[in-house]
Formats: structure tokens, sequence, C-alpha cells
């Protein structure tokens, strides 16, 4: 069945390729033109139109002047609403697509950025199941935020957009499909549960960090006690010397997260251990390192570093 209806695409798009919607993907800026517009009448444009030809035989069968005027100024206004409807698509451009990060089972979220050398108002994208309305101003430019679905890590193509209007007088609806040549990168599923990263042995005997700036507490003062830590307020006012006691945190070993550690799982399975990881790493503000085939990453810490690490696991093989 899927080859059947294969053949008959690639027959739709050799013989009626102004007429097919089946287009392939590519490269943007995409542009649209009077041979990507389709335009087709709604529902309310249907009735609207039996209405005009109850109207129109009315007036002729009555030799009603006035009535038959009345048809042809509404039979005008749709005509009008057509032309308009196109002109609202016509010359639209998508310049640039900016994809968000997600894991892989939620909604990521894409930025599409349209652009018009005139306004343009009431237009509508549909992306899957979501739908966005939007209209350009006189500065030429908007952005249209949409979710896109995901469902496995890697690479995952833009899937056609349908862009259309009903603007005016929704008598009419025009529509085209963009699809551009873009992927967008979309992050590992982290295991929901599993034991935590093995340790260097040593990682135990690091000494504690630099002395800390926030106040802890008040101790009698030992000598050697550097002068500015003299708390002299709080001595003249209980007759002895007494020194800030200021917090030393102790270190916080870093994570050495290594692909060659987690011998005997698939790769998947590391994969989704290697996302947990990183994940705890960056809530608890560790610092850690990345070992990949091919592509060690150096010690860090951050958002940018943990986008970077993921990343690098979602584009493995």
């Amino acid at each position: 069945m899927r080859d059947a209806l294969r053949r008959l695409q690639q027959l739709a798009e050799r013989r009626l390729p102004a007429l097919t919607r089946f287009r392939r993907p590519e490269p943007m800026p995409i542009e649209l033109n009077r041979r990507r517009i389709y335009i087709v009448p709604t529902g309310f444009g249907i009735g609207f139109t039996v209405l005009l030809l109850v109207m129109l035989v009315g007036s002729l069968n009555y030799s009603n002047n006035a009535a038959l005027l009345l048809t042809c100024v509404l039979g005008a206004a749709g005509a009008a609403s057509m032309l308009i409807a196109f002109r609202a698509l016509d010359g639209l451009a998508l310049a640039s697509i900016r994809a968000g990060q997600a894991i892989a089972g939620q909604p990521l979220a894409l930025t599409l950025e349209f652009e018009s050398t005139r306004p343009r108002s009431a237009i509508r994208i549909d992306l899957g199941d979501a739908c966005q309305a939007f209209a350009i101003d006189a500065s030429g430019k908007a952005d249209v935020t949409l979710p896109l679905a995901t469902r496995q890590r890697g690479w995952l193509p833009l899937p056609r957009v349908r862009v259309w209007t009903t603007w005016p007088l929704g008598l009419f609806r025009a529509w085209s499909w963009m699809h551009p040549e873009q992927s967008v990168l979309v992050w590992p599923r982290p295991e929901s549960s599993g034991p935590p990263p093995l340790l260097p042995a040593d990682e135990g005997l690091r000494p504690r960090l630099h002395r800390g700036e926030d106040l802890a507490a008040l101790r009698d003062y030992r000598s050697g006690d550097p002068r500015k830590h003299i708390a002299w307020k709080a001595s003249a006012r209980l007759g002895q010397l007494l020194s800030k006691d200021f917090e030393q945190p102790e270190s916080r070993p870093e994570w050495r997260l290594d692909w060659r550690e987690l011998e005997g799982m698939d790769n998947e399975a590391r994969i989704a251990r290697l996302a947990r990881w990183l994940g705890e790493a960056h809530a608890g503000g560790r610092r850690h390192s990345l070992w990949l085939p091919g592509l060690p990453i150096e010690v860090g810490s951050g958002p940018g570093h943990y986008a970077r690490c993921m990343s690098a696991l979602a584009a493995l093989p």
C-alpha cells in the first residue's frame, strides 16, 4: 500500500508540479509566490454564493433594480475579498528558524521569523496540532513560536508548516506550504533512577576551599587571627576579644563522567545514564567533565557547559 501511494505521489509531482502540495525540503529563505498559493471558498463563502444566486434570480424575475444593484455590490465585495486573501500571503517570506532545547518526549520551541515588504494581518500558521496567528507591522518582521513534538533523541528534520488566512471576510481560504530544509537537535531522555557516578579514590583527601566571605558566628580570639577579623564592637560590649568566624565550605568533588566506565550496557542505556548524571551535576552546581568516543569535553559548569554535553550525547550515532 505504501509503495503504491509513493508511486502515485511521484507521478503527481512529475505530471502536476504546480498543483500538488507534495514538495521536497527547500533552503531558506522561503518566499511565497502566486504558483504556491491555493484558494478555495469556505463553508461560509459557499453559503454566501448561494445567497447571491437566489438574490440575482429574484431581482431579475421581479425586475427590481435596487435588489440587482445590491447583489452586484455584494458580489464585487466577495471577489475583492478573494484578491485580498491572496495578497495576504503573496510575497511572505520565512527568513530563519531558531530552535530551543528539549529532552526527547518534551515539546521543543521553534521560533519562525517572517519578513515582508508591507504590513499583513490575520495570518495563521499550523505545525502539527499547534496553530498560531500573527501579523506583520510596519517593521516588516514577525516572530512566531510554535511547539514541535519530539519522540527520540538526535537530529529531527523539520516537518512542513502550513500558512493560511481567511481575511478579510472569511469567504475564501488561501493557504500554502513551507518545508524548510533544516533539522533540530533533540536531547536524550535521562533514565529515571540509577546509581551515582564513581568518584576517584583520592577525592576525599582534597583540602577545604579558601575561607569564605559569609559571616557564620563569633568565637573567642585565638593567637594569630588577623586583626581585620576581630569584632571590635562586640568585643568592647562583652569585655573580651572576639573574632569573626567565616564559613569554610568543603570542596565538592568534580564528576568525571566517562563513556568507557559503563561497559556491559547498550549505547542507548549508556546515553540515558550519562544524561541523568549530567542533569544531577547541573542541578547541584557541580563541575563535571564528559568523555565520549572521539569527543572529550573538559571540566566546566553552568548552563552553557550542560547544553554542550547534552548536545554531544544527542548527536551520538
